[in-house]
């Protein structure tokens, strides 16, 4: 029995985690946790029985703890606590929470010498660097679960990485990959959270619309994989079947292809080294005709290339950009900025904050914090 920790379980990685589990019995859940969805956390313990069950908003403890009364199953709350508990020995952890609280306890995690299934964009993408050096120094296997990056962690050849010439990322485009500038300007939040492809949350939702979200994946795959910026490519590919490709120096490229699921890169993360069975839908060519490729329109779509140049400045770039992107995001989905003012929102950060080297992980955070603050100011400075 695999002994496994979900840090995030009510999320959409967590609650695919669960099913897979639930369908398995091969795996033990020893440890859940949840931010806010109380709710669901408890209704999860009481199926799965784990050792612990935290929930980040200490406001609730009292409520999962009443609900847990009578059974054997240990409760906590708070961030800290989330933290201490993914240090317990365990065989993985699944790291789905969402932004950067996900680095303390997965850290955390790692410094245990834990396998992580990695979910969350923001340790890489905020602290690459720091975070890649504690895989290295504690010799931990990180199982990327976005699936871009679990595919062409299946095909990429690490034991012969001079031979790669780059690889590449596919994108489905979004919901607006056929609409004009004009037609951008009036995109509503309700259109934005509609993703064509994939069952995703909002942010993530309105991330792929704006290709902010590619952007990102372009920063997770230059930590996760030995190749240099200008060895990472973006493709458009609406099907949303090939999922990644590594291109090799005689000319053959080797491609992960599935219907989009993230249950298939979450199982691979679970089952690895080998793969675990699972139910999900099977992948079958002869019923899709075809698979079409464009090159990223990157005047309609900024963000993209924006992604690129703060992996060009290095330094505390990415995190201003992702922290800004958050905040934009949020006044996007709450009707305070337009569609299209989310990428100002995010450029205008990055020049207002001068671009300094992250030697710590409480830098990472001021920096975090930082970029925020002046996010918001740039977006009451749209309102006004």
């Amino acid at each position: 029995m695999k002994k496994v920790t979900i840090l995030g379980s009510t999320g959409t990685i967590g609650c695919n985690t669960l099913e897979l589990i639930s369908n398995s019995d091969n795996f033990k859940v020893t440890t859940l946790t949840a931010g806010n969805n109380v709710d669901l956390l408890i209704k999860q313990a009481l199926e799965f029985k784990p050792e612990l069950a935290i929930i980040e908003n200490d406001s609730l403890y009292n409520e999962l703890k009443t609900a847990l009364t009578g059974t054997n199953i240990r409760t906590a709350s708070g961030k800290q606590a989330i933290a201490q508990a993914a240090a317990i020995p365990t065989d993985i952890v699944i790291s789905g929470i969402v932004g950067a609280a996900a680095l303390p306890p997965t850290l955390a995690a790692i410094r245990q010498g834990t396998k992580i299934g990695l979910a969350n964009k923001e340790c890489l993408v905020c602290a690459g660097d720091l975070f890649m050096d504690e895989v290295t120094k504690h010799n931990v296997e990180i199982i990327p679960i976005d699936s871009e990056h679990n595919s062409l962690f299946q095909v990429f050849e690490f034991d012969k990485k001079d031979s790669v010439e780059k690889i590449t990322l596919t994108a489905s485009g979004g919901s607006f990959r056929n609409f004009t500038k004009e037609q951008l300007a009036n995109v509503t939040p309700t259109q934005a959270v509609k993703h064509p492809n994939w069952t995703m949350g909002a942010k993530i939702s309105v991330d792929s619309s704006t290709m902010m979200n590619k952007g990102l994946e372009v920063i997770e795959a230059y930590h996760l994989f030995p190749v240099s910026v200008e060895q990472i490519d973006v493709v458009v590919h609406p099907e949303s079947i090939i999922h990644g490709m590594v291109h090799y120096n005689d000319g053959s490229v080797k491609a992960g292809l599935s219907v989009p699921d993230m249950k298939i890169p979450i199982s691979y993360a679970l089952g690895f080294p080998n793969r675990m069975k699972n139910n999900t839908e099977r992948l079958d060519l002869t019923k899709l005709g075809k698979l079409t490729f464009e090159q990223p329109d990157t005047n309609k779509f900024p963000a993209l290339k924006l992604a690129y140049e703060t992996l060009e400045m290095g330094g505390n770039a990415a995190c201003i950009l992702n922290a800004a992107n958050e905040i934009a995001v949020d006044n996007f989905l709450s009707g305070k900025i337009s569609f299209i003012d989310i990428i100002n929102v995010v450029k205008d950060s990055l020049e207002k904050i001068e671009n300094k080297n992250l030697n710590s992980i409480e830098e990472v955070f001021e920096t975090d914090i930082k970029a925020r603050e002046v996010a918001l100011k740039a977006v009451r400075n749209i309102n006004n």
